[in-house]
């Protein structure tokens, strides 16, 4: 696999898709071996792509599309305002509110960027933050959005690692709220010395606030219907997807009537978009995939990381250094798709819970986002905002540590991520 790894980074630093780096690169393994048909990778890629269980990844970037044309995240954005308005830099506080209300609608981080950024945007210029704080705290609370379900990282980690999506998806309610404290904080710490004031003088009345979550209510109750429906075995993973777009077209459609044919137009060519791209990187991992089960580099890696200690935490540490470093050169999801096949049998080797590892394991991938040279977050919302990666970098360090400290609390203390799984569907 040497020589299939070498070409996957030559690839990739000549500027190839990371979808043909990862399905040529791949094949060169099986003309490399010699002693296996070349139709298996062709197979591969077919039978990828029937996954049953990876079909809920196309219905959620559906759902999500949807619900983001319905009206529901302004409706979100103005009840965020009235939560925490009064907090110095309020419309801060608001995009950290946002997501995490953001996370049961878009799933992904780019997206809840991206959209965040072009909302608000001239708002926080209009208001004297600078374009490094703006940028920063925007990429950082998106980062919320991957833990909060239906995350699409959470849905690659369990249908590759044959994990309970389930239990991921309720395992990572907690880490997503402890990183809204830890930015909310971060936030009110920022603004106070740099002399940020509030969005509003005074605290919304509780006959607004009242009023407004009751507008909001479609958007609070997807997850929670999500949630019961998984646990009580009303549907799959799959067919919660289905489920998901479903609710958006009536929620759209019925509740707030603001869904139009042409909106559901616009919502198919994106998705098709979308989804095109992520499941062509999915198809061509499977060939990957193969080579790296084939020459047994799971157990290679086990046994090398047992060679250094049998401290389960003390490898998990060493595991999450990687993956921080890794998620600086290459987006998560291609990371995830990638190293999931090879990281879970060697954390079941080493009596690590597969759930409270595939937390981590996504958490610590998606702060790659927000990385040099190549993380997309940070291009996204430097792009929009204008400004320099120094400049980004400068700014948003404090939230950046924030996010590391919440993972490090979930690495040592494991019923952080655990507890609500265990709840809902048992030990």
């Amino acid at each position: 696999m040497t020589l299939v790894f070498f070409l996957f980074l030559l690839f990739m630093m000549m500027g190839m898709p990371v979808a043909y780096a990862i399905g040529i690169s791949g094949t060169v393994f099986f003309l490399q071996l010699g002693t296996l048909p070349l139709t298996i990778p062709v197979q591969l890629f077919l039978t990828q792509s029937q996954n049953f269980v990876l079909l809920a990844i196309p219905l959620f970037v559906f759902a999500g599309n949807l619900l983001n044309e319905t009206g529901i995240t302004v409706r979100l954005l103005k009840l965020s305002s009235i939560l925490v308005g009064h907090f110095r830099a309020g419309l801060a506080q608001v995009t950290v509110v946002l997501s995490a209300m953001m996370g049961g609608i878009s799933g992904s981080a780019i997206a809840d960027a991206s959209m965040q950024g072009r909302i608000l945007r001239d708002g926080m210029i209009a208001r004297g933050y600078s374009r490094g704080f703006s940028a920063g705290i925007i990429g950082t609370s998106a980062l919320i959005v991957t833990m909060i379900p239906p995350s699409i990282g959470l849905v690659l980690y369990g249908s590759i690692g044959e994990v309970s999506i389930g239990r991921l998806f309720a395992a990572g309610i907690v880490p997503g709220l402890l990183i809204t404290v830890f930015l909310f904080a971060g936030v009110e710490f920022v603004a106070r010395r740099k002399g940020y004031q509030p969005e509003r003088q005074t605290r919304a009345p509780v006959k607004e606030m009242a009023v407004t979550f009751v507008e909001c209510i479609w958007a609070f109750l997807f997850p929670i219907i999500l949630m019961a429906g998984l646990r009580l075995g009303f549907f799959t993973p799959s067919e919660a997807g289905a489920f998901a777009a479903v609710y958006a077209i009536v929620i759209g459609v019925f509740a707030y009537k603001e869904f139009t044919w042409g909106k559901f137009l616009k919502t198919l060519e994106s998705t098709a978009i979308d989804i095109g791209m992520i499941m062509l990187v999915i198809s061509m991992s499977a060939i990957f995939s193969y080579g790296i089960t084939w020459d047994g580099l799971p157990q290679a890696l086990a046994q090398f990381l047992l060679g250094i200690s049998s401290i389960p935490w003390v490898i998990m540490l060493i595991i999450i250094l990687f993956l921080l470093v890794a998620g600086m050169f290459m987006d998560s999801t291609v990371l995830i798709l990638l190293l999931t096949s090879i990281l879970v049998p060697v954390a079941g080797t080493l009596g690590i819970d597969l759930v409270h590892f595939g937390i981590v394991m996504v958490l610590t991938l998606t702060v790659g986002l927000l990385t040099p040279p190549l993380g997309v977050v940070m291009f996204v919302v430097c792009s929009i905002f204008e400004c320099s990666i120094w400049e980004f970098m400068k700014e948003s360090w404090v939230f950046m540590a924030l996010v590391v400290l919440a993972v490090m609390l979930v690495i040592f203390f494991p019923g952080l991520a655990l507890f609500l799984p265990n709840l809902f569907f048992g030990t």
